[in-house]
């Protein structure tokens, strides 16, 4: 046990120092990570997510212009280049970064970060390709997150929440109207050398940092665009909704940097088990009736958190008994101690150390941290886990509960109860 103990600490101080160093590259923010994978990736990060967006759903549209017409290439250039190469482009949009990302095989990293480079530095947003393959992608997203019952819900929940900012969707209305000259003018915004970081992994930093300086030579070097501090509101909707599960967010925000104690909470709090089958430690776990499920939601951004639980299932009686024991769990959670506490703050670190096992969590792990300038490693992560006491902790969970709560129901709204019906 004490070598496989040691095993995984030097593992993670491994990771840790691969993860130690951000470069600034001309303006621009690299970093990278290599542990010997046959495979890279880049990911070209922008503050360019829906509380940054001049007018409802641009960024959403920008998000789904990526890889169309550029100077360099067409559209169809594009894919016929990077499918000679094996390489997968693809795109995501949160509410404070516009992600774009390339993976392909060792060696071909010239081609794909020049590829991307040329959407930020000369796309040509045409309106045919905006007409004909922007606008049905936009509206089928928009469609299937209005359909999803807990997209439903939390999308919602933040804009209850933070109203303004982080409150704005990160999906377009389906009755949008978003021109292309918008769009353009939005890209010329946050496409600037301040605005972006580039993430690669399983790639040297140092041949990262000399692609990009030579890709992003001609790129803009304006100010980013700028938003309004986030404040927490809360608050309280009903959504009617037809065909998905019955649906229930209770969530609580705070201001200011993500506390690690919150981390803590959605571990102590979560139902998933550590052992397939069973039913877990959870205070939630054994109490919820069959049928229903509760996943805790932790949404840490630059500047706010959003912390709740999403009660699901297919009656609203079931969501209303669950909901009611996923409430008291997390108001009795501040007095929660001793050996509780220590496996939830091992659930915790072991969660934060797997998510740097995928590109995407380290994508993630990173993009909150890259453009503040905080320390990037794991090894800082686990500190300020270790570090949460049982006084801390209290103080924390006492503070959210004691703060107005937002609330979301969607489904049957003349079945599924109220706030002040399951204990808040």
């Amino acid at each position: 046990m004490l070598a496989a103990r040691a095993s995984a600490a030097r593992n993670a101080s491994r990771i840790a120092r691969n993860f130690a160093t951000v470069v600034d590259t001309a303006g621009v923010k690299v970093a990278a990570v290599d542990n010997g994978q046959p495979t890279s990736a880049v990911t070209f990060l922008i503050k360019a997510g829906s509380r940054y967006e001049t007018k409802p759903g641009v960024a959403h549209a920008l998000k789904n212009f990526a890889f169309k017409s550029t100077a360099k290439r067409s559209a169809l250039g594009t894919v016929r280049e990077s499918e000679l190469y094996g390489g997968v482009l693809s795109s995501s949009l949160s509410r404070e970064h516009l992600a774009l990302t390339a993976e392909f095989l060792r060696g071909d990293e010239p081609f794909f970060v020049d590829l991307i480079s040329s959407f930020i530095t000369s796309g040509k947003y045409l309106r045919h390709e905006y007409d004909e393959y922007v606008v049905p992608v936009v509206e089928a997203e928009s469609q299937a997150a209005s359909s999803d019952s807990a997209t439903l819900a939390v999308e919602a929940a933040h804009a209850l929440a933070f109203r303004s900012g982080l409150g704005s969707s990160i999906f377009a209305s389906p009755h949008h109207a978003i021109t292309t000259e918008e769009i353009k003018s939005y890209a010329s915004s946050v496409f600037s050398k301040g605005n972006i970081a580039v993430v690669g992994t399983g790639i040297d930093q140092s041949t990262l940092a000399k692609l990009v300086e030579k890709s992003l030579a001609s790129a803009a070097s304006s100010v980013a665009p700028a938003t309004s501090p986030s404040s927490y509101f809360g608050g309280e909707t009903r959504i009617q909704s037809h065909g998905g599960l019955q649906t229930v967010f209770i969530g609580f925000g705070t201001t200011g940097p993500a506390d690690p104690a919150l981390s803590v909470l959605s571990a102590y709090l979560s139902p998933q088990p550590s052992v397939k089958w069973s039913q877990g430690l959870s205070p939630i776990s054994t109490s919820i009736p069959a049928g229903t499920s509760v996943q805790t939601v932790l949404l840490p951004y630059s500047d706010a958190t959003l912390f709740g639980l999403l009660v699901q299932g297919s009656t609203a009686q079931g969501v209303k008994e669950a909901a009611t024991v996923a409430t008291k769990a997390l108001k009795e959670s501040a007095g929660v101690k001793g050996d509780e506490l220590q496996t939830a703050i091992a659930k915790a670190k072991f969660s934060a150390a797997s998510a740097l096992d995928g590109r995407e969590g380290i994508v993630n792990t990173l993009a909150a941290k890259i453009f503040s300038g905080s320390e990037t490693s794991i090894e800082s992560t686990i500190l300020a886990l270790d570090k949460v006491d049982a006084a801390a902790f209290s103080k924390v969970v006492s503070s959210i509960v004691k703060g107005k709560p937002t609330y979301v129901a969607v489904g049957d709204i003349h079945a599924l109860p109220f706030s002040d019906e399951i204990g808040l």
